[in-house]
């Protein structure tokens, strides 16, 4: 396993682009959770820190596509300071906001500005599909940028919250966006591996809105769904973990659900499994769905810790299978905006379970907020049978064997 992995950073290039995006991504995950903890602080309203982190989010999922298609025309080199500089500006309002208790709207407005933060998860995947399209490695890369995804969100919502306590309240929120700027600034410096921007012929070929494509729009709405899930099991363990009398568990049982999505996503990139991706689609989706019933059962902490390390080793390889599916159906000028579509899917998703489940786990407890994950889960089924019908039926170039 470990070669199939080694092979992939024999390309010139390939360790730096990883480093840089890994770095500037790590701001998206500390952003929304540097907001709630730094205005929980100096607010006293967690219902005022919910909102502002709320806009952020919705504000990043409907401007990051939007920032990933101008990626596609111009480039990244050109546009990725440019949306940066803008997302940094909005995080520094909100600094300055919370320091000199500034009215309310101007922290919303920095949140809406903040949330012009490009998906550097798909820039990153746009540099590897450019080196291996058409090959198998490139299944391989995916896997890996999902991985790394999933190391970002382990690693930077507690170090943002750390830098907070442990400092100062804006201290998680500055460090977000020290990272963005550093990060972006190295992976624009390497331009060797940068995908070259297409004639404005074929540019203008395909100027309508990827997500308008019906294939892209049931992609989307599966990542929504998918989301759904990783956002109630957040809910549902910390307050299970609460409801126990062990409220700091709720980080290991956390790190249960990603470690069964690392390990799934590192063994589904370096095996090659000869089934098309569309039926790799139904079975994922199948697997999402079923593995979201055991949530229903558990009584303690070390059930809820295996339950949802069952849960998780599905979601890597779902989503490795969604981002294989883009590649093969977007055309070429546009895939820089078609992953972002699923990755913005994914956060909207995560904070409508976390907002879901919550007011569901306030009102009937515990057990009746892991239904909101079974929820999910059947809209997962669902989408991804359609999804398997419609592939099945145009006969879309989406064999998995490259």
């Amino acid at each position: 396993m470990a070669h199939s992995y080694r092979t992939l950073f024999a390309a010139p290039g390939s360790k730096g682009f990883t480093l840089a995006g890994l770095l500037a991504r790590m701001s998206l995950p500390m952003t929304g959770i540097g907001i709630i903890t730094m205005l929980s602080q100096l607010r006293g309203s967690y219902a005022l820190a919910g909102a502002v982190s709320a806009t952020f989010v919705l504000a990043y999922a409907l401007m990051s596509p939007q920032i990933s298609r101008l990626v596609d025309r111009y480039g990244q080199r050109r546009v990725l300071p440019a949306a940066t500089a803008i997302s940094v500006v909005g995080l520094l309002l909100l600094l300055a906001g919370s320091r000199w208790a500034a009215p309310d709207g101007v922290l919303f407005l920095g949140a809406c500005l903040s949330g012009v933060m490009p998906s550097m998860s798909a820039m990153v995947r746009a540099r590897w599909t450019r080196l291996y399209r058409g090959q198998s490695r490139l299944q391989t890369a995916y896997s890996l940028e999902t991985v790394l995804d999933e190391v970002s969100f382990i690693a930077g919502p507690p170090l943002s919250v750390g830098l907070s306590v442990a400092l100062f309240p804006q201290a998680g929120l500055l460090a977000a966006a020290t990272l963005l700027m550093l990060g972006v600034f190295a992976f624009v410096m390497q331009r060797g591996t940068e995908p070259p921007v297409e004639a404005p012929k074929a540019v203008t070929a395909g100027e309508r809105a990827v997500i308008r494509l019906v294939n892209m729009q049931l992609l989307a709405l599966l990542m929504v769904a998918m989301g759904v899930i990783v956002g109630t099991v957040d809910i549902v363990s910390v307050a299970f973990a609460e409801q126990q009398g062990q409220p700091y568990a709720a980080s290991l049982v956390l790190s249960a659900y990603a470690l069964g999505s690392c390990a799934s996503g590192l063994l589904f990139g370096a095996f090659r499994l000869q089934m098309p991706l569309h039926r790799l689609l139904l079975v994922g989706g199948g697997a999402t769905a079923v593995t979201t019933l055991p949530l229903l059962l558990v009584g303690s902490l070390p059930a809820l810790a295996g339950a949802v390390l069952v849960a998780g080793v599905f979601f890597a390889p779902t989503m490795i299978v969604a981002m294989s599916l883009v590649e093969r159906l977007v055309p070429e000028c546009r895939l820089t905006e078609g992953m972002t579509w699923l990755l913005a899917g994914l956060n909207v998703g995560v904070a409508l379970g976390a907002a879901v489940s919550g007011q569901v786990v306030d009102a009937e407890g515990v057990r009746s907020g892991s239904q909101v994950a079974l929820c999910g889960g059947v809209v997962v089924l669902l989408l991804a049978l359609w999804g398997y019908q419609r592939l099945r039926r145009q006969g879309a170039p989406v064999s998995n064997a490259a």
